[in-house]
């Protein structure tokens, strides 16, 4: 074993951090870093089961909890008999955090953190892409999320860090770049200047222009301003791929999770982006049963599924998270949430499997993963070669079938 093993849970960000690990930690062959995530009590749960079924493998190991759940609950990963530290969100990113000897607890006040992306690695164990973070914390205070306590304020890492790091991955073979963040769409307020998304993406852009392609993690559709749009929509870099942090779709709901965006605001953008680039693919992350839903507002969310073409779902049972608002609302049943969880999953695997039946006859363009096997389209659709690719190039492919939820694919003449 080269180094750590690296055991990530939860979103984009958690795996550009995680390869950051990877790198301070370099030939401690004896660590394991759990990276957890608190977006959800289950997240948590996991998290647990992934530290107890890593100790079972490998019980000589030392084993360190950081991430989102080590920030915001560090006594309840502190009395677990199997760990041997627990590190905040800013500690995970000090090399002298993973050394041998540490005190048991070191998780700071993260609302005290001012800067972010000390590390933006520079590898990427298990991609041909590579994550790059831009942003990270998050200023909004939404009724059912402890991410921003676990994170703290949101703040941007200035713009020619990014463009350097960037060309630095290019360099090493990166065909494709992810910008990932906790809120990435609030980007640049407090950098001088004021900068936004789409200033930044420009400059990407300008300045690497060896770069084939450039995708969005998950964005919030409220903060996508004119200027980001029209990259979006038009630049043939920009990869046809949105992931909207919609949460609902009923009004009353969104009102009382505290978001900024009605029902209207997202099938209108989703409708002018779709008129401007047709290819593009929707994704959403969605939660079933917030507090005081009932059938009919729970009904106006199942129908957004269809009405914003949503083929790439996130669906969240929703789990009260002890200090937020919405865990002292009135709670919906645990049986209803399970079932209106598993009729939107359903209701998205409908939609994503029509979506990927209409790609068959169609050529795309698709990064062909390490393996050589499978990729991922333009459009983020998954794609797996009858035979095997270069890894880590851009082939054009024809899509001949669908199987397993994958395009069956084969090398363009």
């Amino acid at each position: 074993m080269a180094g750590p093993d690296i055991i990530t849970m939860g979103c984009r960000l958690n795996i550009a951090e995680s390869e950051a690990i990877r790198d301070m930690a370099r030939g401690q062959d004896d660590l394991i870093v759990v990276n957890s995530c608190a977006v959800t009590a289950e997240a948590v749960r996991q998290t647990r089961q992934a530290i107890r079924r890593a100790k079972r493998e490998r019980p000589d190991a030392r084993i360190l909890v950081t991430g989102c759940a080590a920030q915001t609950e560090p006594q309840t990963f502190a009395a677990m008999a199997e760990v041997d530290g627990v590190i905040g969100n800013r500690e995970k990113m000090e090399a002298t955090s993973f050394a041998p000897v540490v005190e048991k607890v070191r998780v700071s006040d993260i609302m005290a953190v001012r800067d972010t992306a000390p590390h933006m690695a520079s590898a990427f164990a298990d991609h041909a892409r590579a994550f790059l973070e831009v942003q990270n914390g998050c200023d909004h205070r939404c009724t059912f999320c402890i991410i921003p306590y676990g994170r703290g304020n949101s703040r941007s890492v200035p713009a020619g860090a990014v463009v350097d790091r960037a060309k630095q991955l290019v360099d090493a073979g990166y065909r494709e770049i992810v910008l990932t963040g906790v809120d990435v769409t609030s980007y640049g307020p407090d950098l001088p200047g004021s900068p936004s998304l789409g200033l930044l993406i420009e400059r990407i852009l300008k300045g690497v222009p060896d770069l084939p392609r450039l995708r969005l993690s998950s964005i919030d559709s409220v903060e996508i301003d004119e200027r980001l749009f029209d990259l979006i929509a038009h630049d043939p870099r920009m990869m046809p791929h949105l992931h909207l942090s919609l949460q609902a779709g009923d009004d009353m709901i969104l009102k009382r999770m505290k978001r900024r965006h009605a029902r209207a605001d997202a099938i209108r953008i989703v409708e002018r982006m779709k008129a401007a680039r047709p290819d593009i693919s929707i994704g959403a992350d969605i939660i079933a049963g917030f507090p005081t839903e009932d059938d009919a507002m729970f009904a106006n969310s199942l129908a957004l599924i269809d009405e914003c073409d949503i083929v790439h779902g996130h669906i969240f049972p929703y789990s009260p998270r002890t200090g937020t608002p919405a865990a002292r609302m009135p709670q919906v049943d645990r049986a209803t949430i399970k079932a209106r969880a598993a009729r939107l999953r359903d209701a998205c695997a409908a939609r994503r499997d029509t979506w990927l039946r209409r790609l068959i006859g169609t050529t795309q363009s698709v990064l062909v993963e390490r393996s050589g096997l499978t990729g991922h389209a333009e459009n983020f659709a998954p794609v797996r070669f009858v035979s095997a690719q270069a890894p880590s190039s851009i082939v054009r492919a024809s899509i001949t079938g669908l199987e397993n939820g994958a395009l069956i694919a084969q090398e363009a003449a």
